[in-house]
């Protein structure tokens, strides 16, 4: 549901996870950044790393502490073979998970591809006062995700609640002194 609230843009970072993918060929990074685009959002950044736990971390964390980044998606390392790596190398640093966002990305998946949803490790959480979102790295889940709930989320104008809203107080533990990584 929409309000008469005013649009108020974020500033998206997009992070593709894959050791084989580049610019060009990157779909699923397109499918985020062209629903970014139109969905009146700004991307603050693009990039692809290998699927190493450390250099997938440092990215995150260096967009989470650099205040032109609202929210960061990632997509790609989210299965189980040897190589997906990124909820690994990123809900350590989540200062608060947010296990609904994996609940209602399995719900809208299931309608989709049934059952082989448990396939992914899609997850979701706060990193330094950001959101950060970690989807599977198909073009389909990619357009699931952003068209079933991060487009309302990440829209001020979405009743009864959206994140746009709390943006403001994510960092309250900080200004009291709370630590981070």
């Amino acid at each position: 549901m929409m309000s008469d609230r005013r649009f108020v843009p974020l500033r998206i970072a997009v992070l593709t996870v894959s050791d084989t993918r580049t610019l060009s060929d990157d779909r699923s990074g397109d499918t985020l950044v062209e629903r970014i685009a139109a969905a009146g959002h700004h991307l603050a950044d693009r990039r692809i790393v290998g699927d190493e736990r450390l250099d997938i971390r440092d990215t995150v964390l260096a967009w989470s502490r650099d205040p032109a980044v609202d929210v960061v998606i990632t997509t790609g390392g989210t299965g189980f073979t040897g190589r997906d790596v990124t909820p690994d190398a990123l809900e350590p640093i989540f200062e608060k998970r947010m296990d609904g966002f994996s609940a209602v990305f399995h719900r809208v998946s299931f309608e989709k591809i049934g059952v082989s949803t448990i396939q992914s490790r899609a997850t979701g959480g706060v990193v330094n006062a950001t959101f950060v979102f970690v989807l599977p790295g198909s073009p389909g889940a990619c357009r699931d995700a952003w068209d079933h709930i991060l487009a309302a989320q990440l829209d001020y104008r979405h009743k009864p609640c959206n994140f746009v809203e709390i943006m403001p107080r994510l960092d309250e533990h900080l200004r009291r002194g709370g630590a981070s990584a």
